[in-house]
């Protein structure tokens, strides 16, 4: 123990400024997550960025307008996910990420900024992707969970940017032209989706 170091000099005003933050209901403090929670465009999403080389800067609608939900599935975990989207070396992002078991939501890039999600410069412009954690070939991913807060999800994008709640403006990857993606795959049960992106 070094007992040779100087002590602060503890003056009247620093101890009664101690007192009066001692007193201070940590209500009125600001919240440690208002930040992160204020970036989000969905409410019910957590924010869990991507790196910024993993999408592109925009301020949509006003420099692209907004007429596509692409509809994606993972090939990954839902952490795995969240971790590819933060690896600068990746290249790959999409807006949000709903995961399996709970269908809890993350969003990953602004609304207004372009995700590279869909594999098509012209359809990035003009979408917002929601990756789904799974895969194409396991249906068990498909939870009841996923998809009703997935539809939540893809409604209010649809509300925001009137865009019709329809197979023709609600896609999957592997309807993107020059995409070499099969997902979110023959499992993937559209009626349903549509059906509760219609009643959210």
């Amino acid at each position: 123990m070094d007992t040779n170091r100087h002590r602060p000099h503890l003056s009247r005003r620093r101890i009664l400024k101690g007192a009066a933050l001692a007193v201070v209901p940590y209500a009125l403090l600001p919240d440690a997550r208002a930040g992160a929670q204020g970036a989000v465009d969905y409410p019910p999403a957590e924010w869990q960025p991507a790196t910024s080389g993993n999408y592109t800067a925009s301020d949509r609608p006003a420099s692209y307008a907004v007429d596509r939900v692409i509809i994606h599935v993972t090939q990954e975990t839902y952490p795995n996910t969240l971790a590819i989207f933060r690896n600068p070396q990746k290249k790959v992002s999409a807006h949000y990420v709903v995961r399996s078991a709970d269908g809890h939501v993350a969003q990953c890039v602004r609304e207004a900024d372009i995700a590279w999600h869909a594999g098509n410069w012209d359809y990035n412009t003009r979408s917002v992707g929601i990756e789904h954690e799974g895969w194409v070939d396991q249906p068990v991913y498909f939870t009841n969970a996923l998809y009703e807060q997935s539809a939540k999800l893809t409604a209010a994008v649809c509300t925001k940017y009137g865009i019709p709640k329809d197979r023709d403006h609600i896609i999957g990857h592997y309807e993107v032209p020059g995409t070499d993606h099969t997902d979110p795959g023959p499992d993937w049960d559209w009626v349903r989706y549509i059906r509760l992106v219609n009643f959210a």
